[in-house]
């Protein structure tokens, strides 16, 4: 009789905050896994699959108590089923429970008469820390507990849960045989990673963890992740099926929704105990570890015994009871599991042993051929000594895997035009890198024919930026248009006879963001942002103008790593090679303006973002002007990264208590 137990993960892309539509997608889902052959006993979905995971204040108005939530799922699993067989459904949720709200997973059976509720998993790790806020929205969970099923025994845990590696361990002592890990964890992380494919690098970390849970404890691991952009952090997917060896028995695509269906033999779970006890040894030693965590927990000093020193009680007396310690003259276990006939009898002297002892080898001779000894073990001779290389600890790689990057970014693109329902773009485009490389990930992502450029150049501006925007129209096969704003920005500074130079940029890369939107009006087109990340971080930029753009593919990409992007891409070389410039000022230079080269501030502006000192840097060898340098420009523009400043006056401040994230 097959007992194989039947699983079907599903990826899944919610619209943030939109409960009921992405609730009424379910019946088509629901419809799917149960045409399929073999047909699924479990269907799994991602944490907060049907809300969104960053919905910040939000949460109080999309969650639901389980009971709810279990009659909705339900409802739609009886609308195209016409089948009585049943179906189990474990899948995240924000839950309102004891007038509380919470990050849970729901466990379902449904198809009968009514839904069974086999468990809720409120997550306990809840991340508040670089982009994650969960602290402040929800409460805690406390428990981890494995739950009976029509096929056996499972437990859940949601996201961070996982990176503790005490969790897996209860679960599996619970008897859980399944473990599924339900995640809404963002894409991090675009470096290289030999032999790991073009995956992000966190991850690679995830199958890592699932894949050790797997094998640690003989268990099955379903790792499930949402897929979707959710303010421009990209879910990305890449669900993975582990079996008890720790071995990776599926893996669902990157990016995009999907149904993967396996089918997991029970037995397996036999073979792999079988090879690799490791659970069995766990569950023996478990009284003895909690005894030592009660120890630790109490605050309990280790009284240190060893050598001769005779202690009362026996080895499983606690420190401090009856004793100090551990009997130091009893046989250690490993003592005992050697010579268990002679546990009570005295040990014999080193002398009747000597004959066992390989004869030493002098210095400077070999031992004799067919002697049997190894110098490098036994004999005289000194040992080898090797010096490792320091590997000291840095920020992560400037170098990207830039067919992942690739991907990942139209994969935002895409996310991002059908979320806010537009399908044309329209971009500024000057004739330098970054909005050659923004065009042509457009035109990947929404096909070239709904790609608009604009060329919008001064009076002053050097005629190679229009041939170069040129070369990028015509390779891509976008429209274009070109607008002067030479009338417009005179038509201002005429009044203005002493506009100094930035004044005067400043007033062109205003009048192209309003040429820009305008023509966002006209085409119906979403304006899409070039900036880079080493303009954002040192302010070379026009407030309320460069960074008005509601998107940015590149916006998180040092221009270092632009470059590498465009020569992926295929930007022309011309563009690439020639020095950057914002060409607002006849013979002007970014990194004239900088008075560093973008290699230099890209090198130092990645240490000191990712929490290295100044003197830290200098301490690596970096030249203490240039950090001098960079440092001030970062410090000095956080005010450009950020919206107005608002005069806080209600318990209720937009942005301060009322949050509800961009694409709520």
């Amino acid at each position: 009789m097959d007992r194989s137990i039947h699983l079907a993960v599903v990826q899944f892309k919610p619209r943030k905050g939109d409960y009921a539509a992405n609730l009424a997608r379910l019946a088509g889902i629901f419809s799917q896994i149960d045409s399929l052959d073999p047909r699924p006993d479990v269907a799994v979905f991602a944490e907060t699959a049907l809300s969104g995971y960053f919905v910040e204040g939000g949460v109080r108005d999309v969650a639901l108590t389980a009971g709810a939530f279990a009659r909705d799922l339900q409802a739609q699993y009886t609308s195209p089923v016409s089948t009585p067989r049943k179906l189990d459904v474990c899948i995240g949720f924000y839950e309102m429970w004891n007038n509380a709200f919470y990050n849970s997973a729901l466990y379902v059976t449904l198809g009968g008469e009514e839904p069974v509720i086999r468990h809720v998993h409120r997550k306990l790790f809840l991340p508040t820390y670089g982009l994650f806020d969960e602290e402040r929205f929800v409460d805690r969970g406390f428990e981890v507990r494995a739950f009976d099923t029509e096929w056996g025994r499972a437990a859940m845990l949601i996201c961070e849960d996982a990176w503790h590696s005490l969790t897996g361990t209860v679960a599996a002592l619970d008897g859980a045989t399944i473990v599924f890990i339900v995640s809404a964890s963002p894409a991090r992380g675009v470096w290289p990673r030999e032999d790991e494919g073009p995956v992000p690098a966190n991850l690679k970390r995830w199958e890592r963890l699932a894949r050790d849970i797997a094998e640690e404890h003989g268990v099955f691991v379903a790792l499930v992740n949402l897929v979707g952009t959710e303010g421009g952090k990209t879910f990305s997917g890449g669900s993975i099926i582990c079996g008890p060896h720790g071995e990776v028995r599926a893996q669902a695509p990157l990016w995009d929704e999907t149904i993967m269906s396996i089918s997991l033999d029970p037995l397996d779970l036999t073979r792999a105990r079988s090879d690799t006890p490791l659970l069995t040894d766990l569950q023996t030693m478990m009284p003895h570890l909690m005894r030592n965590v009660d120890r630790i927990q109490a605050g309990e000093r280790l009284i240190l015994s060893y050598d001769d020193a005779p202690t009362e009680g026996g080895p499983l007396t606690p420190a401090g009871h009856h004793g100090d310690g551990e009997r130091a003259d009893a046989p250690s276990s490993e003592e005992t599991a050697r010579r268990p006939s002679e546990e009570a009898k005295p040990r014999k002297s080193g002398r009747a042993k000597k004959n066992l002892r390989a004869a030493p080898v002098r210095a400077g001779k070999s031992a004799k051929a067919g002697s049997g000894v190894d110098t490098s073990r036994n004999g005289s001779e000194p040992l080898p000594v090797m010096r490792a290389q320091a590997t000291p600890a840095g920020p992560p790689p400037l170098e990207i895997d830039a067919e992942l990057t690739a991907g990942w970014l139209v994969s935002f693109l895409r996310e991002e035009f059908e979320r806010r329902t537009f399908h044309k773009a329209v971009l500024g485009l000057s004739g330098g890198v970054d909005s050659a490389v923004t065009a042509f990930l457009s035109a990947r992502a929404l096909g070239h024919q709904n790609v608009v450029a604009i060329r919008m150049p001064y009076r002053t501006s050097n005629p190679d930026s229009l041939a170069h925007a040129q070369l990028v129209i015509d390779q891509l096969g976008i429209q274009s248009r070109t607008i002067d704003i030479s009338p417009a920005v005179d038509g201002y500074l005429g009044n203005e006879k002493d506009a100094d130079p930035a004044r005067r940029g400043n007033v062109m890369a205003r009048e192209r963001m309003i040429v820009l939107f305008d023509q966002s009006a006209k085409y119906h087109a979403l304006p899409v942002g070039t900036g880079n990340k080493t303009e954002r971080l040192l302010g070379y930029f026009t407030w309320h103008a460069d960074d008005s753009p509601p998107i940015n593919p590149l916006g998180d990409l040092f221009k270092t790593q632009v470059w590498q992007l465009a020569e992926f891409l295929g930007v022309p070389d011309v563009i690439v090679q020639k020095p950057a410039s914002a060409d607002l000022i006849e013979g002007q230079t970014d990194e004239g303006d900088f008075g560093i080269s973008y290699a230099e501030a890209d090198k130092i502006l990645n240490w000191l973002i990712s929490g290295y000192s100044p003197a830290a840097l200098v301490s690596r060898g970096f030249d203490p002007n240039k950090v001098e340098l960079v440092r001030k420009r970062l410090a000095g523009t956080h005010w450009k990264r950020k919206l107005p400043t608002v005069a806080l006056v209600s318990p209720t401040g937009i942005g301060e208590s009322y949050l509800r994230p961009v694409d709520y």
